[in-house]
């Protein structure tokens, strides 16, 4: 019998410094036939990004009961962050995974929006592979104006479905369908956020920079550095090698360095094989030849060293 196809969804939620709000969310989430992977928070984006995978039916309910919470807890009149942001629970994305297709994560997306207006009188915005017309697929665009002139684009510009006003306190959401994407952010050793800017759109494919990466430059007042935060939603094209060493390139034409990267949430083992190949200059390094994947396999004693 074939297993029932799985998707990844990764909300976002415009909190990252209140940990009691951010636990509340991520129980909301757990439930019978889902699993929750992890919730990443920023306290100077003042975000948060939870990963959940499961099953269409059980998903949409896990994420249902999530954006509920959120949508009572965050309040976006006082909320401050670098982070661009539309709504309390900012942008819903569903990424087919294994078996699963992507137009069953479009479905998916469409089942969770109409809840989501329906039941919490929030105005949905439908983007990505979801999108109901073209000039909503990329994801910067829908978020345009950010929360604080979302009642005066709406006017012009009115949500797929829901209220045609924003939400008072909790704005407006994108949800969306899309590929699996890479998140991932390179700190500078700098204050200096235009030199992160400048990075950022050197980078940046719409700037003319690598194919399938966005990218803006953010400071990060905590750490008294910069960020250049990026997604790589073209990762077999443009592999988070040639990215960083792009992003050190361009820094060190303005006199900074690198100074760490991390990601947020999670990555495909395809991304960590791209890196182990381009740095230790090993292209004919697979996944095989890790010991704890070996062992796990259950072809195991077949596995040949060359």
């Amino acid at each position: 019998m074939n297993e029932e196809p799985l998707f990844e969804c990764v909300p976002n939620f415009s909190e990252g410094r209140r940990p009691e709000v951010l636990q509340a969310i991520r129980e909301a989430a757990e439930g019978p036939g889902v699993r929750v992977l992890g919730l990443d928070a920023d306290p100077d984006h003042h975000r948060a990004v939870l990963t959940v995978v499961g099953p269409g039916e059980p998903l949409v309910e896990a994420i249902f009961r999530a954006v509920a919470v959120a949508v009572e807890r965050i309040d976006l009149r006082t909320h401050r962050g670098t982070h661009p942001r539309i709504g309390a629970v900012d942008v819903i994305p569903f990424v087919p995974w294994q078996a699963a297709r992507m137009e069953d994560a479009i479905r998916l997306a469409q089942q969770l929006g109409q809840r989501v207006a329906t039941a919490l009188a929030v105005p949905v915005y439908f983007y990505g592979e979801a999108a109901t017309r073209p000039s909503r697929r990329n994801l910067a665009d829908v978020r345009r104006g950010q929360f604080e002139g979302l009642a005066t684009r709406m006017i012009s510009d009115p949500p797929d479905l829901g209220p045609q006003r924003p939400h008072p306190t909790a704005g407006a959401v994108a949800v969306g369908a899309r590929q699996l994407l890479i998140a991932f952010n390179v700190y500078l050793n700098t204050p200096d956020v235009a030199i992160a800017r400048r990075v950022a759109r050197a980078v940046r494919g719409s700037s003319g920079g690598l194919v399938g990466v966005k990218a803006l430059g953010m400071h990060m007042a905590s750490q008294n550095r910069v960020q250049v935060s990026m997604n790589l939603v073209d990762y077999p094209t443009t592999p988070l090698p040639e990215v960083l060493d792009m992003v050190r390139r361009e820094a060190a034409r303005w006199g900074v360095a690198v100074q760490g990267s991390e990601f947020v949430g999670f990555v495909p083992m395809s991304c960590i094989e791209d890196v182990a190949r381009y740095y230790l200059q090993m292209p004919r390094f697979h996944r095989g030849q890790i010991l704890e994947v070996a062992l796990a396999s259950p072809n195991a004693d077949t596995v040949a060293f060359e």
